[in-house]
């Protein structure tokens, strides 16, 4: 099965009135229990009410993942229409205002929240998981390090949250410039071994800062619960199909990495800066960002092509050519970032800018599910 590099998803979604669209308040147990008997125990509360996520079974089949993914969406949407609620699948939500959302009851975010203060209170933000195992786990960590200069290539893609606060930010991913006012959040150090990771860890747990790894929240991360390499950078996808398109790019990616491992091995603290220039590119253009590399400026989608091209074999060995093929069209067209603006633009010419806003709610509410 490991040699299969068999991965897994997880999707936060904000639950709203499934009117009005606005947050839910206080979000009755009921829900969560009945959602969890629906789902056989794949959703979860997640830090503030109005924020819930999904999580996948292992899966070694793309076209498996795909339907248990819409399976999913459509079992919680059902829930929550039984609640009077439904679900969005956004990086944020475009109307929210963050001080109306009540923290989740529970231990962990309790110590969460006493840590983070008002910081905690403001992350009204919603992200895409994708975790996949590695032959060897031990080996996650040189991994990790070769992976970071596709981060912002992941984050380009999967862009939707243009919205903060009633407000068009002017970024196509506003979702990580709120998030990383956290701690131990961003592009991870250039640990280049799995001793070096735990050393770091190790010396947070002895101070008493955190308890665990899992206190960790890189974009790319050795996850805690289960033996993968937890990409964390993305947005939330509108469309089932742009989810399923990123996971198999950096499942395939993973794998080339993993069986190539003079691939980036020089990595450099020049290199890292400049993983980091282009993480900002992604977040304030999306798919229309520039890169930056050492030899000048580079598109996402000429980015994109070396990518596949350089992970040809390994998409045809994990069977995820078609579905990396949609990333193509997720540049050609637009990520749900840029879909949500021009429902603004269009809904915004002698309307009101709450009526722009609800219209891009009601357009979120729909593609979520489509």
């Amino acid at each position: 099965m490991t040699a299969a590099f068999p991965f897994g998803l997880e999707e936060e979604y904000f639950l709203v009135d499934a009117r009005s669209k606005l947050l839910a308040g206080d979000v009755p147990l009921a829900f969560f229990e009945a959602a969890k008997r629906a789902t056989k125990g794949r959703i979860s509360q997640e830090f503030l009410q109005p924020q819930i996520e999904v999580q996948s079974s292992p899966h070694v089949s793309m076209r498996d993942a795909s339907r248990e993914l819409r399976e999913l969406r459509r079992i919680v949407s059902t829930v929550a229409a039984q609640h009077g609620y439904c679900i969005l699948a956004a990086g944020t939500h475009p109307s929210a205002l963050w001080p109306g959302a009540q923290p989740t009851p529970k231990k962990r975010y309790d110590i969460v929240m006493h840590d983070l203060q008002m910081i905690g209170r403001r992350d009204l933000l919603c992200g895409m998981h994708v975790h996949v195992e590695l032959p060897d786990a031990n080996d996650r960590v040189d991994v990790m390090y070769r992976m970071l200069p596709y981060l912002p290539l992941f984050l380009a893609l999967s862009t939707s949250s243009p919205f903060w606060q009633r407000r068009r930010t002017g970024l196509k991913g506003y979702r990580l410039a709120a998030y990383d006012e956290l701690p131990r959040t961003g592009v991870p150090e250039l640990f280049r071994t799995r001793e070096e990771f735990d050393a770091y860890v190790s010396a947070l747990v002895r101070a008493g800062v955190i308890q665990d790894s899992s206190f960790i929240w890189w974009a790319i991360r050795p996850s805690l619960v289960n033996p993968t390499l937890e990409l964390r950078a993305p947005d939330s996808c509108t469309l089932v199909e742009d989810t399923i398109a990123i996971a198999a790019l950096y499942r395939t990616v993973a794998r080339h990495l993993y069986l190539n491992r003079s691939c980036n091995a020089g990595l450099n603290a020049v290199q890292r800066a400049l993983v980091i220039e282009n993480k900002w590119q992604a977040q304030r253009h999306g798919v229309n960002a520039i890169f930056v590399t050492e030899d000048g400026g580079i598109t996402v989608a000429d980015m994109l092509e070396r990518t596949i091209e350089e992970t040809v074999a390994d998409a045809a060995a994990l069977n995820c050519t078609a579905e990396i093929g949609r990333c193509r069209a997720i540049v050609g067209s637009g990520t749900s970032a840029d879909a949500q603006l021009a429902v603004f633009d269009a809904h915004g010419a002698g309307k009101s800018r709450d009526a722009a806003l609800r219209a891009v709610t009601e357009w979120i509410s729909v593609a979520t599910l489509q």
